[in-house]
């Protein structure tokens, strides 16, 4: 019995490393289930919490666009001295600094709100800190991901897989912050983010990555002549500049839905926070599906015809979300929002992390970072704003007729893009 054991469980590990390789690797594996609870807590607070505590505290589509705005601009100035840093310092070290700076910031959410001292400007004042750490995080976790696979070969799987664990997040979280906020209160969603630091903590220290040598900057005039390095390696690097284009039209157009999901939640479709659990939930189903299906390909060949068909897909699925006022639609739209966001998200990093120079990948995944995260704030205040103006419906219908066009644009691209590809 014991030997029948031993060689099942030998075919199902055998049958689960030959189509996701990545997970061979120790360090992958520790790296995958650490960040899995760690940023269920964080996509916990971020696109449920914060935002519904920002909306019950004000009562106001503008104000709730500004939260965003505030939140995600530090970010954006942070994110390329990040990318810097990543290239020249330990990958883990800065990770596991993130780590620790974020457990304080998430521990103060916790007193305040469970003490009732939470405010508005509080929040926002927090809010600010999570948006400087979110800057220094992202570029750092989107390289370090190659340096837990020892096999170049398994790289394209390894992102896929890391985006798979980044919806599989947004699922959990969400759902999660939805039952605590309707059974127990928001304090008790900061607390679970501050307890799901302590695994990524534990598991970023038992990961066993080679040493890099640190090379410190003489100063700032070193820092911004290694920014412009990288800025003139993308511009010049063709292929990767218009997918960096597109990844910027979507953070702008294409992720104005969640900026705006409280709004549908309460007033469009007359829900509570269940409602906004719902909502936010649905679009990382999505999200979680195409990348299972990314994780099963092979190369890049042939994504960049994806990146085209998801970007016409955002479009249309947010004009539909727009007008429909029942929740179950709703819900079934924004599985589709989720599923071909995250197909040109994730798209356009496996074709980025395979074409780019070792020596510029911090540097370059800074630029993606910004293109997809940093121009959140800029999408948040220019949704909020036009929910002010017009309506929320209105403002996503101009959101998703821009994502449509975009696409058009990216189509006619490919053949250039696909030499690049090639080569």
């Amino acid at each position: 019995m014991k030997i029948w054991h031993r060689q099942f469980g030998e075919s199902i590990s055998n049958i689960t490393y030959h189509y996701l390789p990545a997970l061979r690797w120790r360090n992958f594996r520790l790296f995958f289930g650490g960040q899995l609870l760690s940023m269920s807590g964080t996509f916990m607070t971020q696109q449920l919490t914060i935002p519904w505590l920002v909306y019950d505290l004000t009562k106001s589509a503008w104000l709730l666009g500004v939260a965003g705005f505030v939140q995600f601009l530090p970010t954006l100035l942070l994110i390329p001295f990040s990318g810097i840093l990543s290239d020249r310092w330990s990958r883990r070290d800065l990770l596991m600094l993130v780590q620790i700076l974020g457990i304080s910031v998430s521990l103060a959410l916790t007193i305040l709100t469970f003490t009732k001292w939470i405010t508005f400007p509080s929040l926002l004042v927090l809010s600010v800190l999570n948006g400087l750490l979110k800057g220094l995080d992202m570029p750092v976790r989107h390289t370090i991901v190659t340096e837990t696979v020892d096999d170049r070969a398994d790289w394209s799987n390894a992102i896929a897989l890391n985006s798979v664990m980044l919806s599989s997040s947004l699922v959990l979280g969400p759902a999660m912050g939805g039952i605590l906020i309707a059974t127990l209160g928001v304090e008790y969603c900061f607390l679970y983010d501050t307890l799901s630091y302590i695994p990524a903590i534990l598991t970023i220290l038992a990961m066993r990555l080679p040493v890099r040598p640190m090379e410190a900057l003489s100063g700032i005039r070193d820092t911004l002549l290694k920014l412009w390095e990288g800025f003139e390696y993308v511009r010049q690097f063709y292929a990767i500049k218009v997918m960096l284009l597109m990844l910027t039209l979507n953070g702008l157009v294409g992720m104005s839905h969640i900026a705006l999901m409280p709004v549908f939640a309460a007033k469009v479709l007359n829900g509570d926070a269940t409602t906004m659990a719902h909502l936010s939930t649905s679009a990382p189903i999505g999200s979680f599906l195409a990348c299972v299906y990314l994780s099963m390909r092979r190369g890049i060949g042939g994504l960049e015809r994806v990146i085209v068909v998801s970007q016409v897909a955002i479009g249309l699925s947010l004009i539909s979300f727009s007008l429909s006022r029942q929740v179950e639609l709703s819900i079934i739209v924004l599985v589709f929002t989720g599923c071909f966001s995250i197909l040109q998200i994730t798209s356009s990093n496996m074709i980025i992390q395979t074409l780019v120079a070792e020596d510029k990948r911090g540097r370059v995944m800074s630029f993606y970072a910004l293109a997809t995260v940093g121009t959140i704030p800029f999408g948040n205040l220019l949704a909020g704003t036009l929910a002010d103006k017009f309506g929320a419906t209105h403002a996503l219908i101009v959101c998703g007729s821009i994502s449509i066009l975009g696409a058009l644009w990216f189509s006619t691209q490919l053949a250039t893009v696909r030499r690049w590809i090639d080569r």
